[in-house]
């Protein structure tokens, strides 16, 4: 697929101030990343529904929510009504994937499940058809900031071919260490939602970071063309 989205991530937003800090980004995207951690999935804690809920009231933004929790089951109801319009889930953390993701679903809103590095992209063949997103992790997941797995860009055109055989239009995102250097590999790669937190929130004109993203793709693949769904 030759369209892509930026997401900006919260994540490495000012915590004390979300809905300024989401506003900031302008009208360069129409869709926001919010990485939810319980400290337990992963080694740190963020935000819990009223965030979401705090962002969907004060904001004109969609919600991506990427929950990197566990019971993902017990809180899928609690953030779709918070006002996430998707959801994501980590393969590894639900017994029952299938069901999980069928619950997310059942909300109205779309479906995602992510894979951290080390996963295997087989993990996911019985749910393969039946997904709306794939979040590759190109980072180990919990924090900001870090360098960018080289590998994840192997992974992302596996995936992508998986979408392609099978003739598949699930989104294929990717999330950790996206700034101008690699958001043209991935988007070469597959991807189509790039997650992007630290060269986004890190710089001082935010509106500016993503357009120097969108810019970088657009000059490596020769297209100006994004999607806004």
């Amino acid at each position: 697929m030759s369209n892509f989205k930026i997401l900006p991530s919260i994540l490495a937003a000012d915590h004390g101030l979300f809905v300024e800090e989401a506003k900031s980004v302008g009208k360069e995207t129409d869709m926001l990343h919010i990485d939810v951690m319980d400290g337990h999935f992963v080694p740190n804690i963020t935000f819990g529904p009223k965030v979401v809920s705090s962002l969907k009231k004060n904001t004109a933004y969609a919600l991506d929510v990427h929950l990197m929790i566990e019971q993902v089951d017990s809180y899928t109801p609690v953030f779709a009504e918070a006002g996430a319009d998707i959801i994501t889930i980590h393969q590894e953390a639900t017994v029952h994937l299938h069901r999980s993701l069928n619950l997310i679903r059942s909300f109205g809103i779309k479906s995602g499940v992510a894979l951290n590095p080390a996963t295997s992209l087989n993990t996911l063949e019985w749910v393969i058809d039946e997904v709306d997103l794939v979040c590759i992790m190109s980072v180990n997941p919990g924090f900001g900031g870090q360098k960018f797995i080289e590998s994840s860009i192997d992974k992302i055109r596996a995936l992508d071919a998986i979408r392609r055989d099978r003739h598949l239009s699930f989104i294929i995102e990717v999330d950790g260490g996206v700034d101008v250097k690699t958001a043209p590999l991935v988007h070469q790669a597959g991807a189509d939602y790039l997650v992007a937190g630290s060269a986004v929130f890190g710089q001082p004109d935010r509106s500016e970071a993503i357009r120097n993203i969108r810019q970088s793709i657009e000059k490596s693949s020769g297209r100006s063309d994004t999607i806004f769904v």
